[in-house]
């Protein structure tokens, strides 16, 4: 009986895992699949068929030589990095002064950037344009890369994993002569390294695949980053699939490439967060 018991279980939790692989990674499958169909197959066909009748790669031919893909892409690493480096080391920061330091209005500061997450961000997002436009800084790679600078959950996040930080070692470094940013470099960022590492994958996946802010920012196609290039393959009258699908399994390269390298790192600072946590 509990054998049988087991049995069903497996066979319940195959089905689930089957499912949620279906749900996640269907899309992908049919976006590989449109990018490799030719002209002699029928994208709109009932019913829809995965494997393409005329395989070719010329659509990712096609879409190089339509767009300026390698402009497109540094505007896109010049976003990244900058995004990235803002909120690895605003956020640490930020995250120390939260966490380790004692000051006025702290808790009041603490609790503007939980106020923050809860703010879509489609509700500041006239007023974050018109404060870089009072700067200046509309159609620019700095206007683009200003509001993402310092994100408020990475704050938070740094704020929890500096929490975590036995207060007897930065108190016993105080007692030995140790200055604020002495603690801070050799005592505090040593233990929360693994979140830092975790706050830059996060900050580069959303910066990387950020549209919203890049169309409302950005007026000149020379300094479009890749998923707002990408958006120029759909035309008013018409619209290949095909070469949007290969447009975006392009786009999809670098990521899938930065999270092979860095899936260690994403997974090791992930438990280290949650051991400390």
């Amino acid at each position: 009986m509990n054998t049988r018991r087991v049995t069903v279980g497996v066979v319940v939790q195959y089905i689930v895992l089957t499912l949620v692989f279906i749900l996640l990674a269907g899309p992908l499958v049919w976006e590989l699949s449109l990018a490799v169909k030719g002209p002699n197959d029928n994208v709109y066909s009932l019913p829809p068929y995965l494997f393409p009748k005329d395989f070719t790669l010329n659509n990712f031919v096609e879409v190089f030589r339509r767009l300026p893909l390698l402009r497109y892409f540094g505007n896109t690493l010049i976003v990244v990095a900058g995004n990235v480096l803002g909120n690895v080391v605003g956020c640490t920061l930020a995250g120390y002064a939260f966490g380790c330091l004692r000051f006025r209005w702290r808790n009041i500061g603490y609790m503007l950037f939980v106020l923050a997450i809860i703010m879509p961000t489609e509700g500041i997002l006239i007023s974050t344009f018109l404060l870089v436009k009072s700067m200046g800084l509309t159609n620019s790679l700095l206007g683009l890369i200003l509001p993402g600078l310092i994100g408020p959950l990475n704050v938070l996040l740094m704020t929890n994993a500096f929490r975590s930080v036995p207060q007897e070692l930065i108190e016993a470094a105080k007692v030995d002569g140790a200055n604020m940013w002495q603690r801070f470099f050799h005592i505090a960022v040593p233990q929360v390294k693994g979140t830092m590492t975790v706050i830059g994958i996060l900050s580069f996946v959303g910066s990387y695949n950020d549209f919203l802010w890049p169309l409302v920012v950005l007026s000149d196609d020379r300094k479009y980053t890749l998923t707002l290039g990408l958006n120029r393959l759909q035309g008013t009258f018409y619209t290949d699939p095909r070469l949007v699908a290969a447009g975006a399994i392009i786009s999809l390269v670098p990521i899938v490439i930065f999270f092979a390298l860095f899936q260690k790192n994403l997974f090791l600072g992930l438990q280290e967060g949650g051991l400390k946590g």
